[in-house]
């Protein structure tokens, strides 16, 4: 299944209301996009539709944030931007993140291609003129 939108800022809230409805039974997002095409936005947008009462920040630092929801339980969020091997991503445990089988939103994936699971939602962001431009579709390796 594809999904394909152009937004505004004033739509993120729609777009990750739509983005759960269309993959409902996928826990593991991967964000692609250039540094301010709007990933930790979306990010912010679905932990705030999934309860989370936490302040949701990217970590780019930390490579991993962990939010909790009262509906949809543990969420993982990183940032593999300042990551400089697969085996740093390994250090922080992140197949064991995988296969807890809580929400991950992955920043910057295309770091860790080698390690990510069997099904995902690949998320493609851009900037387009004044709107953000998103495609996802579900991947089966």
């Amino acid at each position: 299944m594809d999904y394909s939108h152009a937004f505004t800022e004033d739509e993120l809230p729609k777009v990750a209301e739509e983005l759960l409805r269309y993959f409902p039974k996928n826990k593991i997002f991967l964000f692609h996009g250039n540094l301010g095409s709007g990933k930790t936005s979306l990010i912010k947008a679905l932990c705030a539709l999934m309860d989370v009462k936490d302040h949701v920040n990217s970590p780019t630092y930390g490579l991993v944030n962990v939010y909790e929801s009262p509906t949809h339980g543990r969420i993982h969020h990183f940032d593999l931007y300042r990551l400089k091997s697969e085996s740093e991503a390994l250090d922080i445990g992140i197949e064991e993140y995988f296969d807890e089988n809580a929400f991950c939103f992955v920043e910057w994936p295309e770091l860790i291609v080698s390690l990510l699971p069997e099904n995902y939602v690949d998320i493609q962001m851009r900037i387009v003129d004044n709107h953000r431009a998103i495609r996802a579709q579900q991947v089966f390796v």
